[in-house]
């Protein structure tokens, strides 16, 4: 069967999914996705929300021979992909493709370190206990091992680390349990697989191990369809960087006194040995802002006290190198846990070297950790070269790609040369489903009044829409000055970023009906909230990234010393696709309707709120307030 045959109103699809329309732009793009795949080519496609994307891609991979890898940018997609929309497109064609979701090893419990830790609770946190004693018992039930089907364990839970494995304390093949491992066998039925549902992290995290000349994680395919593709270029450049933290050595700190506790215990210059490294890396966090933030490790070196503390640091990690080899005759156990510690020492000793082009050194210190990070500032090359050693199709797709109504922006920064680019409106009729709003008078978006001006805005909109909205910021520090304030005074819930899990939030948020959502970064994409339970959204400003962030200040030094301009090369774009995701959370299918409420005057001030304002869907536009309010009066 076409293309055109296989989405027609008389097609297989039609014919299984209840309610099912043809839609113009979704037969457009399957054309294109089906010629890519036959004709192993590049094709960039942005795809609004309402086009069905995600079926359109879905249907030439499983009608055309061949293995097709399928990345997505969340977790959330991964599983959305897999569990429901694969399932409905397989049934509506009768497909006998085998199909497996495969996620990062973290995914997937481990059996050696749950039975360690187990046997040697590592903390007396009654949380973790609590939580060791869940993973236990779910181990014994699970067939896949993935641990997000662990009721009662979130992405954030303390317990991972001891259940789950890296690939730093993975024993692979010298594993007493690696008969038995699920992420071993989860990788085996990928490997069989016509069909696998990954993420871009091990997209990349594959091309890691390939590169470094070990076996790849993935096998070879004929096709590789990336959704979410807005954010590849960033993940791109974490793979392609290094990073070294307190974190990591933490982590090792852990499971070599999970070693010296079990099998070296007369070993005690190995227990002082921990201890001093432990604190050096404390007093290594000690050396930045208390109050934590990213800045410029090249900066930070002329600091003496800090590359004394680093120095401590690798000269500790060092001596424990000393120590350990001591031990390796007597446990199997030793030799993998130096690999490790050779490998933190060469990662410390390379954030010395910070005399390489072409790379930003940046540090991020949290309450209790610091990273350090080498990263590239273009990696258009690297990443078109990794696409020109695979004889395969290469389609990328998203919601939100176009700058300007151009592509050219996500092509260059991948180094991409795409046969097609095709850019599909959303059916969505945004002129009678919502309202934008910038409200008038208010404050500049950076100036000490704004927060006091968002509350109002939220507090009118919170009321007429019955809570029902979602509050978006750029910034932790307002989103929970804003968040003091409405938690006091308004009768609906308020759900603030960082109280539970994500998942959790949106749960409650849904389920409720009535509720208010606060959130930051994270929540601006990747969040499907349809029907009533979302009414209104507000943005606080316009998203540029913080000028003072230093992977974004190399980034505009590299732009201008080409010649080129970085406001409108590196600043302005980023800004625009992040302002679409957050504006995508409104509008979900073809029955919402809904208010965006953006409260920063530079839409209307500055030439470059253009380029914002054209990006956005066609929806009525308003300054103001009363017309909001009615609006909002009006939606059940």
């Amino acid at each position: 069967m076409t293309i055109d045959q296989l989405f027609s109103q008389t097609g297989p699809l039609a014919l299984a999914i209840k309610g099912y329309q043809p839609r113009q732009a979704q037969i457009d793009m399957g054309k294109v996705c089906d010629a890519a795949l036959k004709n192993q080519q590049q094709i960039v496609v942005e795809a609004e929300t309402g086009t069905g994307k995600t079926f359109a891609y879905l249907i030439p991979a499983l009608t055309n021979k061949g293995k097709y890898i399928i990345s997505t940018g969340s977790k959330a997609l991964q599983e959305q992909l897999y569990h429901r929309d694969l399932p409905t497109v397989y049934k509506a064609l009768g497909s006998a493709k085998k199909k497996a979701l495969l996620k990062g090893r973290s995914n997937y419990v481990c059996h050696y370190r749950l039975n360690q830790h187990v046997a040697h609770v590592p903390s007396d946190d009654a949380d973790i206990m609590h939580q060791l004693a869940m993973v236990a018992k779910f181990a014994t039930q699970t067939r896949s091992g993935d641990i997000a089907d662990c009721h009662g364990i979130e992405d954030d839970a303390k317990v991972l680390p001891y259940v789950t494995s890296t690939a730093d304390n993975c024993l692979g093949k010298e594993c007493p349990d690696f008969d038995a491992c699920f992420v071993r066998k989860a990788r085996l039925k990928a490997a069989e697989a016509d069909i696998v549902v990954i993420n871009h992290h091990l997209f990349f995290a594959d091309m890691a191990v390939k590169q470094s000349g070990f076996a790849e994680l993935l096998p070879g395919a004929d096709g590789y369809i990336f959704d979410e593709a807005h954010q590849l270029a960033d993940i791109a450049s974490d793979y392609f960087g290094e990073t070294v933290s307190t974190k990591k050595v933490f982590s090792f700190i852990t499971d070599a006194r999970m070693l010296y506790r079990t099998e070296l215990r007369d070993m005690l210059q190995l227990g002082k040995t921990l201890d001093k490294l432990e604190s050096a890396s404390m007093d290594l966090r000690l050396q930045l802002p208390h109050d934590g933030g990213r800045g410029d490790w090249r900066q930070a070196l002329s600091s003496k006290p800090l590359c004394d503390a680093v120095h401590r640091v690798t000269k500790d990690l060092q001596f424990l190198n000393q120590v350990l080899k001591l031990c390796i005759e007597r446990s199997e156990l030793v030799e993998p846990m130096l690999e490790r510690l050779m490998s933190l020492i060469g990662q410390f000793d390379r954030v010395f070297d910070i005399s390489t082009q072409g790379y930003s050194y940046w540090y991020e210190a949290t309450k209790r950790h610091v990273s350090v990070h080498i990263t590239p500032l273009n990696i258009a090359a690297k990443f078109r070269e990794m696409l020109a050693e695979r004889e395969a199709g290469f389609i990328f797709t998203s919601a939100t790609l176009s700058v300007n109504d151009s592509l050219g922006h996500f092509s260059d920064s991948l180094g991409l040369n795409p046969a097609h680019t095709l850019m599909l409106a959303s059916p969505f009729d945004y002129q009678q489903q919502a309202l934008f709003c910038l409200p008038r008078y208010l404050p500049p978006a950076n100036s000490d009044e704004m927060p006091r001006a968002l509350v109002g805005i939220c507090q009118q909109v919170i009321k007429s829409a019955q809570g029902r909205c979602f509050l978006l910021f750029t910034s932790y520090r307002v989103m929970y000055m804003v968040a003091e304030i409405l938690c006091q005074q308004m009768e609906y819930p308020v759900f603030v970023q960082g109280q539970m899990s994500k998942r959790l939030l949106l749960e409650r948020f849904t389920r409720h009906g009535n509720a208010v959502l606060m959130g930051t970064a994270s929540f601006w994409e990747g969040v499907d909230v349809r029907g009533s339970a979302l009414s209104c959204v507000v943005i606080d400003k316009l998203p540029f990234i913080a000028p003072d962030d230093p992977l974004l200040q190399a980034r505009m030094r590299e732009c201008e010393q080409a010649g080129g301009d970085p406001f409108a090369q590196i600043q302005l774009p980023r800004a625009v696709i992040a302002l679409k995701q957050g504006v995508g959370r409104l509008i979900r299918d073809s029955q919402d309707r809904g208010v965006l409420v953006l409260c920063d005057n530079r839409v209307v001030t500055r030439d470059y709120g253009q380029v914002f304002l054209k990006s956005l869907p066609n929806m009525r536009r308003s300054r103001d307030m009363d017309e909001v309010n009615a609006f909002l009066s009006t939606i059940e």
